[in-house]
């Protein structure tokens, strides 16, 4: 069996800390939306040799190898790049083989998920990097012209090309296309969806998927990212930020020029031109949620931010809140002294949260390993997720002066050889040819988490009824985003070793069943067509689509 693991963000957003140009948590830019990224799992000792169960001393984890993967599936002969892999066969027995792939760079198996299946199927482990994410670049740069084949189509053509013609560097290596070994797709957020949008897409190439918080329905406005943010944070917390922000939008929607100075100087953003960057750049404490872990502690970043805002002189403010003047005050504070050089280092206010200055290296560095140039690409021409303030009739923790024209003036800016105009990504598009909510297909298992941001982008989305079967299970512990790939939040919190615990069950019986075809060798170009199936209807209130896109130029 082979586990195979699709590398993309995680890689990129690991790799990125070394690039001076770029903010102290590795994001370009301070008012950049987060990524649907995995946390980073770090083992011990990646780069010590590795023992498999015979005995034989086998290379680092941290080991790379290459393979010729095509440069554009739909014209072969463009040629091949070099698309770089890691790959242990650490716990591969002959005759019960596996293909597992991890998102995230230099995992050793034993700590994640997926290494718990190899064990368990006795299998060989494989993670593969996204192309134009890392080094694994089919042209030298990330101009328009060579993002043309950086699509979620050309990636999931990437998997299957990969799968049936890859010699491992193993035993047998050379003999293990899908037709002959039960290969399984393992990812987590982006690439849990790309294991789901590659299943449908690519029906019988994998024995078997493990998808962890899958992001799978292309979202234009996804406001909804701040809901399980806002539901499952402390009480207090949640009153006065959503306090806070209801005074910064009427505030600045006002025509006080003096009580907006003042507010924007109450936060250190006196020097800030527009209003709407720095309504928006409060976003940055809500999400810090996506970083933690059922393992982190009240040290992390989140909860000292709720601290600042809830505890006076050791006493903690009542589910309530202490109001918005106290908040107020407890937040501009904490932001002046603490959280604003953490967040910009040593870039100024307008490099480090303006958007509106088209010649910042943000948007015209085309140079390679910049995942969020990468993600951005994907982001404005195919899946959204533009995280903005909830509608009017629903509380919000973030400015609603932030809606899709905002972040869409991003895109045209980033690429405006791409974008004459701000664009709409087609996210419709998206859902009817990989499905979105509407997949139905066996053998693959979603695990997604209560408190995950990225929640109502998954199957397990807030008035989404996705059925749970035993041919497509979906396990929803009390975790945050992909909580469930890592081991250790297994032993913190229950239900989501009860999650693990259930894929596992799944896998060991969906790969017992499986049988070789004798079909799917080597391949120059592959394509499929995904059945069409009825289409879930978002179950959010919705945004009038006129007023979000006055100003937003055309299609």
């Amino acid at each position: 069996m082979y586990f195979l693991n699709l590398v993309g963000l995680a890689v990129s957003l690991v790799t990125i800390a070394s690039v001076s140009a770029r903010l102290p948590d590795g994001r370009f830019h301070g008012n950049m939306m987060r990524p649907a990224n995995v946390p980073f799992v770090s083992p011990p000792d990646p780069g010590l040799p590795v023992t498999s169960r015979n005995g034989t001393v086998l290379p680092p984890y941290t080991t790379v190898y290459y393979f010729d993967q095509l440069i554009d599936h739909n014209q072969p002969s463009l040629g091949t790049f070099k698309q770089r892999f890691w790959h242990t066969y650490e716990f591969y027995e002959s005759g019960k083989r596996t293909d597992n792939s991890y998102d995230s760079w230099r995992n050793e198996c034993r700590w994640t998920i997926n290494g718990l299946i190899a064990q368990q199927q006795n299998g060989s482990a494989i993670v593969l990097e996204h192309r134009f994410y890392g080094l694994s670049n089919p042209y030298p740069d990330l101009t328009v012209k060579s993002l043309k084949v950086h699509t979620i189509q050309q990636a999931i053509d990437d998997l299957e090309y990969f799968a049936k013609n890859v010699n491992l560097p193993m035993p047998g290596g050379d003999s293990v296309t899908p037709d002959k070994a039960p290969w399984v797709l393992i990812g987590g957020s982006y690439s849990g969806a790309l294991t789901s949008w590659t299943m449908v897409n690519k029906p019988n190439l994998f024995a078997a998927g493990y998808a962890s918080s899958a992001v799978v329905q292309a979202i234009l406005d996804f406001w909804q990212y701040f809901e399980p943010i806002r539901t499952n944070m402390p009480a207090n917390c949640s009153a006065d930020v959503q306090a806070v922000i209801a005074h910064v939008d009427k505030t600045f929607s006002g025509k006080n020029a003096t009580a907006i100075q003042a507010l924007k100087e109450n936060f250190g953003l006196g020097n800030l031109t527009h209003l709407d960057d720095a309504a928006g750049a409060l976003r940055n404490n809500l999400w810090d949620w996506q970083s933690l872990q059922v393992t982190s502690g009240a040290g992390s970043q989140f909860y000292r931010f709720c601290d600042a805002l809830e505890f006076k002189n050791g006493v903690e403010a009542p589910a309530s809140g202490f109001g918005l003047q106290s908040a107020l005050q407890s937040w501009g504070t904490y932001w002046r002294t603490t959280y604003l050089s953490g967040l910009c280092g040593t870039q100024d206010i307008e490099t480090c949260l303006g958007t509106y200055d088209a010649t910042l290296d943000f948007w015209t560095d085309t140079s390679i390993d910049n995942a969020g140039r990468s993600w951005m690409w994907i982001v404005c021409n195919e899946v959204g997720y533009l995280q903005e303030g909830a509608p009017n009739n629903r509380p919000t923790l973030v400015t609603r002066l932030v809606q899709p024209a905002y972040d869409l003036r991003q895109c045209q800016q980033m690429f405006p050889a791409a974008f004459p105009r701000p664009p709409i990504p087609n996210t419709i598009l998206t859902n009817i040819k990989y499905r979105g909510w509407n997949v139905r297909i066996k053998n693959l298992f979603f695990a997604n988490g209560i408190r995950d941001p990225w929640r109502d982008a998954t199957v397990s989305a807030t008035g989404v009824s996705v059925p749970s079967t035993s041919l497509q299970p979906i396990g929803l512990g009390d975790g945050f985003h992909c909580s469930d790939l890592g081991t250790s939040a297994g032993t913190v919190d229950p239900t989501i070793a009860a999650v693990q615990n259930a894929a596992l069950a799944s896998m060991k019986k969906w790969l017992a069943a499986w049988k070789p075809t004798g079909r799917g060798g080597p391949v120059k170009s592959p394509r499929s067509t995904p059945q069409s199936v009825p289409r879930v209807s978002p179950p959010f209130s919705l945004k009038p689509v006129n007023a979000w896109f006055k100003k937003a130029g055309t299609v």
